[in-house]
């Protein structure tokens, strides 16, 4: 290899590294997103303006850790959906490396499951690179100030997929509440548990 190429590479290398680094944290702002539902309608993140704020989760269909924790993100959207803190899926995964999740898949389990919250399909994956998310499921608990959105809370829905009855830390729900009652966030950055993110070539 030729030093010109080289250093193509090792550029390129740095490039993409910087590209999927970038995770947001608690307290920056909410990238916005227009994305298409699983019925085919447009869902946007204004859409929300008059809630108190969105519980985001980037997931997918046939990530085992996604699907351990399916019934805890319908349970989420049924407690708090009613207080102002609906839940959003995103699923940013390339069909084309795991075609299981596909928009027609994603049709299909929404069915097969009962999901009652929106869920989105990035197929440019601009929105989970906004985010910086990286693993499916990955949660970004958003805040609504004044119409615009803030990022409140990040990381995983709690510290045991494989068994919701073994669960010992509610990160997600406590951090609702917290912020509901006005209260500072006391744990807002946990890491996320999942399978790496499927990204396009």
């Amino acid at each position: 290899m030729n030093k010109i190429k080289m250093i193509a590479v090792v550029f390129g290398f740095l490039f993409a590294s910087t590209a999927f680094a970038q995770e947001l944290k608690p307290g920056d702002k909410a990238p916005k997103f227009t994305l298409k539902n699983v019925d085919n309608q447009m869902v946007s993140l204004d859409d929300y303006k008059d809630q108190k704020g969105v519980i985001l989760i980037f997931t997918c269909n046939h990530c085992p850790f996604a699907v351990a924790w399916e019934d805890r993100k319908i349970a989420l959207q049924n407690e708090f959906a009613a207080q102002g803190f609906p839940v959003v899926a995103i699923n940013p995964n390339d069909p084309k490396k795991q075609p299981e999740d596909s928009f027609e898949k994603m049709q299909e389990r929404v069915k097969e499951i009962g999901i009652n919250y929106p869920y989105l399909i990035d197929e440019t994956q601009e929105i989970a690179k906004a985010y910086g998310a990286t693993r499916t499921p990955h949660v970004y608990l958003l805040e609504n100030k004044g119409g615009k959105f803030e990022i409140a809370y990040v990381g995983a829905i709690d510290d045991n997929h494989k068994d919701a009855k073994q669960v010992q830390k509610t990160y997600l729900a406590d951090a609702i509440y917290q912020l509901a009652a006005g209260k500072e966030i006391a744990n807002n950055y946990t890491k996320a548990v999942g399978c790496t993110i499927k990204w396009k070539e």
